[in-house]
């Protein structure tokens, strides 16, 4: 019986929020290690199904930079990186597209045999991500895209007929040349351009620490004022940093909230949307509602 009355606590921590988000459109940046496991690539699947069948209207942007450096190595072609950005030239470009394809389908499956519609789309499709070439101080690095615009037209008509978009990071120029898209910054575009309420990252960390050593530091909810201190301070370093910008100009062009995650916990996304205390870190702006405290 206790088990029980533990079940209908949660259900009941839990229906303020379902309340508050019904209908709300939330975009779930889906990379890192939860890719990788199959038990947690389950988990996260389902977790954002559940988000669909409660009320809420999901995106998933995903990545796959792991999958493409494994196959970019079984046909002997060395990676590189400059400032973080993977140098993509015509074969990589090429490589690249195919295993991000692989994994969007892969996505959709899994989506459809919970018994929820979902479509894979890339940045391509109706000319939806829109880039020029990326330059990062000057260097070439090939094909790889600096969003412009996010034309919402095919995802907004996805949402409306009832089906989850899943988005691969793969965009167009003006030319119509191809270009990979930094993941992060896919979600984070599709994010503003369709007014979405929460933006959640899984990411390979358990969110933002003053000290990154002290795991007793983690930072729950993080206003925009604080996160700009911690970075001008330079306690934020590493992969982190230009993540926690993508967060914060995100909030900045009108995503209500940013969520990052841990995507190594099971039902990371249930947990941080729906329960009294979350369990990653929150970026709100700095007038926001506290909604975890």
């Amino acid at each position: 019986m206790d088990q029980v009355m533990i079940k209908a606590q949660t259900l009941i921590e839990a229906l303020p929020y379902i309340q508050k988000f019904n209908n709300k459109k939330v975009v779930v940046k889906y990379g890192g290690s939860a890719m990788l496991d199959e038990s947690l690539q389950a988990n996260v699947i389902k977790d954002v199904a559940l988000l669909k069948l409660i009320g809420m209207k999901p995106i998933i942007v995903h990545g796959g930079g792991k999958e493409i450096s494994k196959w970019l190595n079984k046909v002997g072609k060395e990676t590189k990186f400059v400032e973080g950005l993977r140098v993509t030239d015509e074969e990589t470009m090429e490589i690249a597209e195919m295993v991000l394809n692989k994994v969007n389908k892969h996505l959709v499956q899994m989506v459809q045999q919970i018994g929820v519609k979902a479509v894979g789309m890339c940045g391509k499709d109706g000319a939806t991500i829109k880039v020029d070439k990326k330059m990062p101080n000057g260097n070439d690095i090939g094909f790889v895209g600096d969003i412009k615009e996010v034309n919402t037209d095919l995802i907004d008509t996805l949402i409306e007929n009832d089906f989850i978009p899943v988005i691969a990071p793969v965009g167009i120029d003006g030319n119509y040349q191809t270009y990979n898209i930094n993941a992060d910054d896919a979600a984070c575009a599709v994010a503003q351009a369709i007014g979405a309420e929460k933006l959640a990252f899984l990411t390979d960390i358990e969110g933002v620490y003053t000290n990154p050593d002290d795991k007793n530091t983690l930072i729950s909810v993080l206003t925009l004022d604080r996160a700009d201190e911690l970075i001008n301070n330079g306690f934020i370093g590493g992969g982190m940093l230009p993540k926690l910008k993508n967060c914060i100009d995100a909030v900045r062009n009108g995503v209500a909230r940013v969520h990052i995650l841990d995507g190594r916990r099971e039902h990371c996304l249930l947990l941080e949307f729906f329960t009294n205390r979350g369990i990653g870190t929150a970026i709100i702006d700095n007038e926001g509602w506290l909604e975890n405290e």
